[in-house]
């Protein structure tokens, strides 16, 4: 029986060394916490960190240039799903039954503050941090959600809270963070593409989610 084939976006520069979680969920099918195949990792840097290591991976490469297309990406590498892995475009016209998306800070959290335009990368920890400082919040985490055309409010599936401890950094709670979507994300992505957790695409009362991981 084939396995579930999935394809990661993957922003990545030379310079951030992004592309973690990506390696991460190759390593993972590796050792069977994913049970499925990647078929091809995207990137919109052509000579960033995430095709350095799709090359040192055998991984397939595709550039996302200012001409490309979702939909024909993804229907070209034969891909059955979706991850978007530290992905800092606004996805369009891609199925949302079958894309899904990791974020790293808790979407539940002070009225959606944390998602939507402007919260992507590094702005969103020093969002964060001075949340922190103001004493409105006391953890961080991350969220997984599917994707819908309205930029981070797919429905959510699951967060995992990190606690944020007295006078750190913006880079130290993207690191407490990407700790924690390491552990969590193949996981839950490989609940995801065996419909363990799924939706109708349309209504987020239709989310289905197990009781527990």
């Amino acid at each position: 029986m084939s396995k579930p084939k999935l394809i990661v976006f993957a922003s990545g520069t030379a310079e951030d060394k992004g592309g973690s979680g990506f390696e991460n969920l190759v390593a993972a099918t590796k050792t069977g916490v994913l049970d499925a195949d990647i078929v091809a990792v995207i990137s919109n840097h052509e000579h960033g960190s995430v095709h350095e290591r799709a090359d040192r991976l055998g991984i397939p490469f595709v550039f996302f240039g200012p001409d490309s297309d979702y939909a024909k990406i993804v229907a070209d590498s034969g891909a059955e799903w979706v991850a978007l892995s530290g992905w800092l475009k606004i996805a369009k016209g891609l199925d949302p039954q079958k894309t899904f998306n990791i974020h790293p800070a808790l979407l539940s959290q002070l009225d959606g503050r944390f998602g939507g335009h402007g919260m992507y990368g590094s702005r969103i920890h020093e969002a964060v941090a001075e949340a922190f400082a103001r004493g409105e919040i006391t953890e961080s985490g991350f969220t997984m959600h599917f994707v819908t055309d309205e930029l981070d409010r797919g429905p959510a599936f699951f967060e995992r809270r990190v606690p944020l401890l007295a006078g750190m950094s913006p880079e130290e709670i993207a690191k407490a963070v990407n700790v924690a979507e390491h552990q969590w994300q193949p996981k839950i992505t490989n609940m995801v593409v065996h419909g363990k957790i799924r939706w109708d695409g349309k209504d987020s009362n239709s989310l289905v989610v197990p009781e527990t991981f």
